[in-house]
């Protein structure tokens, strides 16, 4: 008999000041109802407050793309995230770094040269 039950862990909290990723935050989401983790981030005059869930992907993906217009990282902006593996609302992973080193080898260098005259 295969079991199909498929159960995630996410973060939980209400309205943190700080990342809420340490395991104290860690819950069970519902069996094959709570299938992702959210993530909301708000930007408030106080600071950045985060909001971590278990939810169904349906209910996730409705709001997070619903509040896409409203994630500007300025003041008053809402950022929700889904993501479908265990503790994914945790911290950013860190990037790798660039193979060469550099910061951005691609990038424009805008100002560096004097104009001419």
């Amino acid at each position: 008999m295969k079991r199909l039950a498929l159960q995630i862990q996410c973060y939980q909290c209400e309205e943190m000041t700080h990342d809420c990723a340490t395991p104290e935050f860690i819950v069970n989401c519902t069996v094959n109802v709570q299938d992702m983790c959210q993530k909301e981030v708000l930007v408030k005059d106080d600071g950045i407050h985060y909001r971590k869930s278990c939810a169904s992907s349906g209910a996730c993906l409705i709001a997070s793309s619903g509040y896409q217009q409203f994630c500007t990282g300025k003041l008053n902006s809402v950022c929700i995230t889904c993501c479908n593996t265990p503790l994914c609302n945790g911290p950013r992973q860190k990037k790798r770094p660039p193979a060469s080193g550099a910061a951005a080898p691609n990038a424009p260098r805008v100002g560096l040269l004097p104009l001419p005259k």
